[in-house]
């Protein structure tokens, strides 16, 4: 069959209602032979009891794929349908390919991975978010002290980065209480903790969470187990507690040798590893790379299913460094640091900033004591590593980010070149993914 057969949008919808109303036909039939007949031979009667069963199954399987359209149609928002101007075929379309698209993992934490995941969703929702719970600061440090909970912050972020719902719901799950005795606290927070009060885990009360807020692909936890992050400092000394290793770093004027977790046996959530066994593509950062990367990869069995995987792996490098976690690092630092902590891992394609921020926010920055981080070309060849250089600077009410749809763009054709392009079925994949590549980069310009 040709493949413009396939690229016709909406295509089967009114076929599968037909294989519905067949086997209804189908069953009225046979029931009115039984009935109005006057021979009733085993071997008849067999016969049409055999109609019967083939009518049923015809209903089953044309009424759930149907279903199963409609409910991808009913998914939809309606600003959306007004905005790309796209009829309802398309969409549905759409939809059904992205299901279908690579299998993307993310690992990290902070803000810079819940704002990446924001970008990689418009090209697939076959996404998994493994998020780091070794947060101890801020209100999720408070409600993981008082509740003995995972610390929701990071997750929260994830969710509503990938969430496909009504922008009221995300100003909701981002509002934070200004006074009172919930003073600095997250309603999102709030809510996943009382969605794990109503729960088994707090696994499941992250999928409830993902389930109301229609999420695109999955969020979890790296690990269930009470994670807490440890730091040895060169000068001998040890630092306990995630938010508390960077202000440590600097007072005691000592850089970071190594970070560890206890427990050292964390158990890493099953469908974590699961997916990084699966994926196409298996995403590290951005975000801390002591505090954010480096601790999901201590969780056993990780860096286990790291190595395993035939996905590629890809590092996408902060744009400026860390006060107190990764000062004056380059690119190349960063990626020794994760060697260090996990031996044989190997790093595919590193994703690094070609674009130069101006002299004034330099001049911001560097009274923080952060400077850009920058490919050592010296030692481009050491690490076995294929660096890809982009212009994927953002800046936000003053501050450098990553811009998510330049970065998004950017590993979806990583993907497509170093792992799509070679597999004969998925070509439909790979030429849907083109379309949206160069349509994305058409509404930039």
């Amino acid at each position: 069959m040709k493949l413009s057969y396939w690229l016709r949008p909406g295509i089967g919808i009114k076929r599968w209602l037909a294989k519905a109303i067949f086997g209804i036909a189908l069953i009225v039939y046979a029931v009115m032979e039984l009935i109005n007949k006057v021979y009733f031979g085993i071997d008849y009667i067999l016969f049409w009891v055999l109609i019967i069963f083939i009518g049923i199954f015809s209903v089953y399987y044309g009424l759930s794929n149907y279903t199963e359209r409609m409910i991808a149609l009913l998914n939809l928002e309606v600003v959306n349908l007004s905005l790309n101007k796209k009829n309802i075929g398309e969409l549905i379309y759409e939809k059904k390919i992205l299901v279908r698209g690579p299998k993307v993992v993310v690992i990290g934490g902070g803000t810079g991975l819940s704002n990446m995941l924001s970008g990689i969703k418009k090209f697939t929702s076959n996404i998994t978010a493994i998020v780091t719970v070794a947060d101890d600061g801020g209100g999720s440090g408070v409600l993981r002290q008082d509740l003995g909970i995972l610390p929701p912050g990071d997750i929260r972020n994830c969710i509503v980065a990938l969430a496909d719902t009504e922008p009221i719901m995300e100003d909701l799950f981002r509002y934070r209480f200004k006074d009172g005795r919930l003073e600095n606290q997250n309603f999102g927070n709030l809510f996943l903790a009382a969605m794990d009060g109503i729960s088994d885990n707090f696994l499941e009360a992250i999928k409830k969470t993902c389930s109301v807020l229609a999420v695109t692909g999955r969020v979890l936890p790296v690990t269930l187990d009470n994670l807490q992050l440890f730091a040895r400092l060169k000068n001998g000394s040890l630092v306990r507690g995630e938010s508390v290793i960077p202000k440590e770093v600097l007072r005691r004027n000592s850089p970071i040798e190594s970070v560890f977790i206890e427990p050292k046996e964390a158990r890493a959530v099953e469908e974590a590893i699961t997916a990084i066994l699966e994926a196409d593509a298996v995403i590290l950062g951005p975000g801390s790379l002591y505090t954010s990367i480096i601790p999901n990869l201590l969780v056993r069995d990780i860096k286990e299913a790291l190595n395993e995987t035939k996905g590629i792996k890809i590092y996408v490098s902060n744009i400026m460094t860390q006060p107190g976690e990764t000062d004056e690092f380059t690119v190349q630092d960063h990626i020794k640091a994760i060697h260090d902590h996990c031996g044989t891992l190997a790093i595919n394609y590193a994703i690094v900033n070609g674009e130069d921020i101006g002299e004034q926010l330099k001049a911001k920055y560097l009274e923080e004591g952060s400077i850009p981080v920058i490919l050592d070309k010296s030692k481009a060849n050491e690490l076995d590593v294929e660096y890809i250089k982009a212009n994927i600077v953002k800046i936000k009410n003053g501050y450098v980010r990553h811009d998510e749809n330049k970065l998004a763009e950017i590993l979806v054709e990583t993907v497509m070149k170093k792992k799509l392009f070679y597999d004969e079925k998925r070509i439909l994949e790979f030429f849907y993914l083109s379309q949206k590549l160069k349509e994305a980069k058409k509404n930039r310009e």
